[in-house]
C-alpha cells in the first residue's frame, strides 16, 4: 500500500527538502507539512496520515506533546520521530508519548523510507542507538520477582529478541532466513501472547519474564 505521510518540522528549508525527497520514493505520498506541532496535530485530523513525521523541538507544541496528542485524538495515525537529539529523556518521552519509532537526522534516505514504510504498517523502527538505550534502560529495571514462565515458542523468542534491537520485520526475516510474511505473522503472535499493543511494550515484557 502507499504510505501517506505528513511532514512535521520547524525548519522550512529542511522541511521542503524533506517533502521534495519523500515525493519522488515509490510507496510514499506526502499529504502536507506543518510547522509546529499544533499545526501537525490539525493537519493531522483535516489529512488522515499514516504517519506523521515529527520533529520533536518546535514551537506552539512541541514534537512530544503533539504525540501524546495524536495519541489520544488519532489513535490510528502513527508518529515516526526524526530529530537531531538522541539524549535519553527525548528518547523515552517520545516513546511514552506514543511514538512507534525514533530516527535522527543523519539517516540515509533509503533508512528513512524504508522506516515510513515499516511504520505505516504498525511496525516499531529505532535507529540502533536509540535501541541500544531502550534496551540498557529496561536492563537497569528493578526485578523483584524471579521471572515467570513464557507463553512462547522458542522461533517466538528469536523474533522478541530481535525486535527488541530495533530490528524491522525485513531485518529480522534475514536474520532468521525467513519469509517477512512469516515474521509479521510471529509477530503478531508475540503481541497476543504477551498481551501488549506495540513492539516496545513486549520488549518491556519479554524482560520482565526473563526472556532479555
Amino acid at each position: 500500500m502507499t504510505v501517506r505521510v505528513l511532514v512535521a518540522d520547524d525548519q522550512a528549508l529542511f522541511r521542503e527538502a524533506l517533502t521534495t525527497l519523500l515525493e519522488v520514493q515509490p510507496g510514499i505520498e506526502v499529504v502536507g507539512e506543518a510547522a509546529n506541532g499544533e499545526e501537525a496535530v490539525r493537519s493531522s485530523a483535516e489529512l488522515r496520515p499514516d504517519v506523521v513525521l515529527m520533529d520533536l523541538r518546535m514551537p506552539v507544541l512541541d514534537g512530544i506533546a503533539a504525540t501524546a496528542r495524536l495519541r489520544a485524538e488519532q489513535p490510528a495515525v502513527r508518529v515516526l520521530a526524526l530529530t537531531t537529539f538522541d539524549d535519553d529523556e527525548d528518547v523515552f518521552a517520545a516513546l511514552r508519548a506514543g511514538a512507534v519509532g525514533y530516527l535522527l537526522k543523519d539517516v540515509t534516505s533509503a533508512k528513512l523510507v524504508e522506516a515510513l514504510v515499516a511504520a505505516g504498517h504498525g511496525e516499531t523502527v529505532l535507529q540502533p542507538s536509540v535501541a541500544a538505550k531502550l534496551v540498557a534502560r529496561v536492563a537497569r529495571l528493578p526485578q523483584d520477582a524471579p521471572p515467570a514462565e513464557h507463553p512462547l515458542s522458542d522461533r517466538e523468542v528469536d523474533v522478541v529478541r530481535l525486535l527488541a534491537e530495533g530490528r524491522s520485520n525485513r531485518e529480522i526475516a534475514g536474520a532468521l532466513f525467513l519469509a517477512e510474511g512469516t515474521i509479521k505473522n510471529l509477530v503478531t503472535s508475540v503481541l497476543s501472547k504477551l498481551d501488549v499493543r506495540d513492539r516496545t511494550q513486549a520488549a518491556l515484557r519479554a524482560r520482565d519474564l526473563g526472556i532479555l
